[in-house]
């Protein structure tokens, strides 16, 4: 079923209250803490424990209230005044206060702080009234509204979090997120790492329901870790459990053809592509072949994107156009990239002196089909042009750990806009500065330089002609194998209705309920 059919079935009903909802996992949460942090296992747990002061619209393209209920931006685009909602409280009962938010965003822009301070750069200080909130910035920021709305600019209690264990910043996170509190729909109950995350309803969520009672209508969610594919499935029919992420797109038909599931496609911003370590030697010292762009190229120009996506999405994706995917503001591909042409592949690899191939390995996650469909297509595909790929599967943490310490050759990757804005893809992909580019160790100058300018640029003409620039550059240089855009696969007992995915990948379950 997809997306807009399933809305109108659960808006026609009342939701009922009470219940578990148990909703599979492929891979668990590594850290709880909306600022130091980057992983999509940790982020869409946060936004079911944490609020920010906007919220992404459904259509992941504006900002909505939240924890502030209206915001005024000055002429010269330098100050904005915030209006906190009253009455809200955290999920310990303690009230937010206006210096909780001010100490938050002090937290989530400092520069020693995460990979995502960069979305909060523009702001020079921050002064509270009794119910408001005033950022002044140091120019116009034209990401500062949707960077509101971002998970790492989530509102924390600070007295809780300072009266935590350790004696810096970062021990003091840690220890607050073994326990975290927000002012979310749910709260946070018991987690037992690599097997299940429980969360309870939070009892002073600030927000109604139709029924006029509060959010959430559920008293539980329970986040069981099911890394293998077809385990979580038969899980689902066996009716185990009552929802599960990242269905196999091979799998999609199967599920929408039994009565008692429902088959969910919800629009995305999400990629799928191959991340390439570019740098000019591996972590053990021997050279690396694909920091040559002519061999990048050719990685790209050997893979038959239409034949991948049938293997993989059966159809359900749609060719890249650039490393964004074509619902990010900003977008410019005006085709798909690098269209299969396995001669021209061979004539780059021969004008890069690798006439005769090479080796190189690429990580997987174990137990994911769209990963060992990805993986043996290209390897089949490469071998073609004399590439051999060895494929190592390794589970999350492994390779997360790996990928952050940038030893891999390969990585199977897939990103979800968190933001509305093109300036958080490409800090991550493109901009060396904060992560050596998706830790690919690709650098360019003029990327970094376009990119700094486009985060103080207003006039939405030259912002266009920058990100172009850039698209065109990073595209050209081809750091990942670029793959397809694909809708999120989710699915559910037919009995548990109301989970919403927006295009940011937020999973939101305020209002999720199980029909009794």
């Amino acid at each position: 079923m997809f997306v807009g059919l399933a809305l109108a079935s659960a808006g026609a009903e009342a939701a009922t209250r009470g219940g578990t909802l148990i909703y599979a996992r492929y891979a668990d949460s590594l850290f709880l803490d909306p600022v130091l942090n980057d992983a999509n296992v940790d982020i869409w747990i946060l936004t079911n424990l944490y609020d920010t002061l906007l919220a992404p619209t459904s259509d992941g393209q504006g900002v909505s209230p939240s924890l502030a209920t209206k915001w005024d931006v000055a002429t010269d685009g330098k100050t904005v005044t915030l209006t906190l909602r009253s009455g809200v409280k955290f999920s310990d009962g303690s009230p937010l206060t206006p210096q909780d938010v001010k100490w938050s965003l002090d937290r989530a822009r400092d520069p020693k702080a995460g990979a995502w301070n960069f979305t909060l750069a523009a702001v020079d200080t921050i002064e509270t009234g009794p119910d408001t909130v005033v950022l002044k910035l140091k120019h116009a920021d034209p990401t500062l509204l949707p960077a509101l709305a971002t998970f790492n600019a989530a509102i924390l209690p600070q007295k809780q979090f300072e009266a935590s264990s350790g004696s810096s910043m970062e021990e003091k996170a840690k220890a607050f997120a073994e326990h975290p509190i927000g002012t979310g729909p749910f709260a946070f109950v018991s987690w037992k790492r690599g097997e299940v995350m429980k969360l309870k309803r939070n009892d002073y969520y600030w927000k109604m329901g139709e029924d006029g009672k509060p959010l959430p209508y559920l008293d539980a969610l329970e986040f069981p870790v099911i890394p293998d594919d077809s385990t979580r499935l038969l899980k689902l029919k066996a009716g185990e459990i009552d929802g599960t992420e990242f269905v196999p797109y091979a799998r999609v038909k199967d599920l929408q053809a039994d009565p008692s599931l429902r088959m969910e496609l919800w629009p995305s911003t999400r990629v799928r592509y191959l991340t390439l370590y570019v740098g000019d030697k591996y972590k053990d010292g021997s050279p690396n072949p694909i920091s040559n762009p002519k061999v990048r190229q050719a990685l790209n120009y050997a893979i038959n994107k239409d034949a991948v996506i049938q293997i993989t999405t059966l159809n359900l994706g749609k060719p890249m156009r650039s490393y964004m995917s074509s619902s990010t503001p900003l977008f410019s591909g005006a085709a798909p990239l690098y269209p299969y042409d396995p001669a021209k592949a061979k004539a780059l690899l021969a004008e890069a002196g690798f006439a005769n191939g090479f080796s190189f390995s690429c990580l997987s996650l174990s137990g994911n089909g769209d990963d060992a469909n990805d993986l043996t297509a290209a390897q089949q595909m490469w071998a073609q042009i004399g590439v051999k790929l060895k494929i190592e599967q390794v589970d999350n943490p492994t390779r997360t750990a790996k990928y952050r310490a940038e030893d891999f050759q390969c990585r199977t990757s897939a990103w979800t806009d968190d933001i509305a804005d093109p300036s958080e893809i490409t800090s991550y992909f493109a901009y060396y500065p904060n992560i050596h580019s998706l830790h690919s160790g690709f650098d360019d100058k003029r990327i970094d330089e376009l990119f700094e300018k486009s985060q103080e640029e207003n006039d939405k003409t030259a912002r266009t002609a920058e990100y172009k620039e850039i698209q065109d550059r990073y595209n050209s240089a081809a750091p990942i194998v670029y793959l397809y855009e694909t809708p999120y696969p989710v699915a559910f007992r037919k009995n548990a209705k109301g989970f919403v995915q927006i295009p940011l990948g937020n999973n939101l379950f305020e209002s999720a309920y199980i029909e009794k």
